[in-house]
């Protein structure tokens, strides 16, 4: 009996119908990269201070600029000028408008310095979550917490709604997935307080990380053998372009609030999908559901303008297997070449997710101005995704694999000894690094699709669950 690439052979491995899905899962590629990296603008901590009262009215009444009522008003230079000020009365009479603090100071001993108990002032014209909830100083912390929730999402998530698209099916997941999605990412624009924000951020990282691994999953068993890298490779690739879309969006849009808002509401459509994304054929084969996937290939092959053969009504699994699968997570470590597989694999997934996340943040390429520093990181994005198709076919995995990794981790560790005065040197080692990893986080993607087998997700530290069918011999390349 044949197999459903067999079948894809004569219907169109990439014909209009793959055409058509593919573009609609990069929509979601694209629209889950607020969520990875949206820290870097909804958490932007800009230049701040201590408000102190009687500031700003005595610096109206002396004509000060901003520069003379930060050298008059401000200890500094340093942190202490953003997280104390003077214990001073600033609405006394007495203060003049020449150096007001010289008459106060006795014997020349320093004026006593105190936390900022009236909030603080900050030098933008938009807002952030560390502007409204003043997550600055000794609160500080509250903001990594912020994007550490979102990565313990992450990982819960990938396990737990792997294993449902594995066990009830990746539409289902998929679908769960956007709506959960996008009713907590507009919950979290709403959020009253830092509270309910961090919830519904958590809320979020459990399952959109899950989203795009499905998305992921389901372009590669739609299209057939030989388009299947080059799929999943651009659809990394609408990731990117979302980075530059989010940088755009966030100029426009300077308000954290509203820039949630506008980047979730699209999600809402993606509920469509349900009438336009069919249920893998691959997955109902392995759940023993041979009739409904026959129907799915029978509308692709509408799709695609092809007659499906006579000859090919039938189907048997890519895999060969006796009986439903219903998997397990010790399928990841059942044999040794699995296990193997799996303990590399959960390995580069850590390695590669930290680094690429560390770098996306910040790379210094535009100095102050975040927006054009996020812009131009993101374009480096674009030469390593060509590499990868330049060398995958006509090389390997490895040696590019292995490449990347190395390049990206020597970029890095040189880019710690650069003097601060050699920027271009700096900005060559940032754009080493950046293309380095991105080219490391697509292949381990892409390997990780070729190891498992359709049955079998991989879940684990930063491990995240992608399977796909991949034929037995593309396996055994990594044995």
């Amino acid at each position: 009996m044949p197999t459903v690439d067999d079948i894809l052979e004569h219907i169109g491995e990439f014909n209009f119908f793959q055409k058509q899905t593919f573009f609609l899962l990069c929509l979601i590629s694209a629209a889950f990269t607020p969520i990875y990296v949206g820290i870097v603008f909804l958490g932007f901590t800009p230049d701040h201070r201590c408000r102190s009262p009687g500031v700003a009215e005595l610096s109206r009444r002396c004509g000060w600029s901003l520069a003379e009522e930060l050298n008059y008003t401000v200890p500094g230079p340093g942190p202490e000028s953003q997280c104390l000020r003077y214990e001073v009365d600033w609405n006394q009479s007495t203060l003049g408008c020449l150096d007001p603090l010289a008459s106060l100071a006795t014997n020349g001993s320093p004026l006593p310095l105190g936390p900022c108990e009236q909030g603080w002032v900050y030098d933008t014209p938009g807002s952030s979550i560390v502007t409204e909830f003043n997550l600055v100083c000794a609160d500080s912390w509250m903001l990594d917490l912020f994007q550490s929730a979102v990565n313990v999402g992450f990982f819960i998530g990938s396990m737990s709604i792997g294993y449902i698209a594995d066990r009830f099916g990746r539409k289902l997941c998929l679908l769960i997935t956007i709506l959960i999605n996008a009713s907590s990412g507009v919950l979290m624009a709403i959020s009253p307080n830092y509270t309910w924000m961090l919830i519904f951020r958590l809320i979020q990282g459990l399952v959109s990380k899950a989203g795009w691994l499905i998305g992921y999953i389901l372009i590669t068993e739609f299209v057939g053998l030989r388009y299947r890298r080059t799929v999943g490779i651009f659809y990394q690739v609408a990731f990117t372009i979302g980075l530059l879309v989010l940088a755009g969006v966030a100029y426009v849009l300077p308000h954290w609030r509203w820039l949630q808002f506008t980047v979730t509401l699209p999600n809402f459509c993606f509920l469509l999908y349900y009438w336009c994304v069919p249920e893998s054929p691959r997955w109902l084969i392995s759940q023993n559901k041979n009739a409904k996937a026959m129907k799915i290939i029978k509308h692709i092959a509408k799709k695609n303008g092809k007659p499906l053969p006579g000859s090919l009504q039938s189907l048997r699994p890519d895999e060969e297997v006796g009986e439903k699968l219903n998997p397990s997570f010790l399928d990841l470590v059942r044999t040794p070449q699995i296990r193997k597989h799996t303990l590399i694999l959960m390995y580069n997934w850590f390695t590669s997710s930290v680094l690429y996340q560390g770098l996306i943040m910040h790379m210094g390429l535009a100095g102050s101005n975040i927006y054009l520093d996020f812009f131009y990181s993101a374009l480096v994005e674009f030469p390593a995704a060509f590499l990868i198709i330049l060398t995958i076919d006509r090389i390997g995995r490895r040696y590019p694999w292995a490449v990347s990794n190395m390049v990206a981790g020597a970029a890095c560790l040189v880019s710690v000894f650069i003097p601060e005065d050699l920027h271009w040197l700096r900005v060559t080692a940032a754009c080493l690094g950046r293309m380095g990893i991105t080219m490391a986080y697509e292949m381990v993607c892409l390997v990780n699709a070729e190891l498992y087998p359709t049955f079998i997700s991989c879940g684990w530290p930063d491990c995240w669950r992608i399977s796909a069918v991949a034929p037995r011999n593309q396996r055994e390349d990594f044995a």
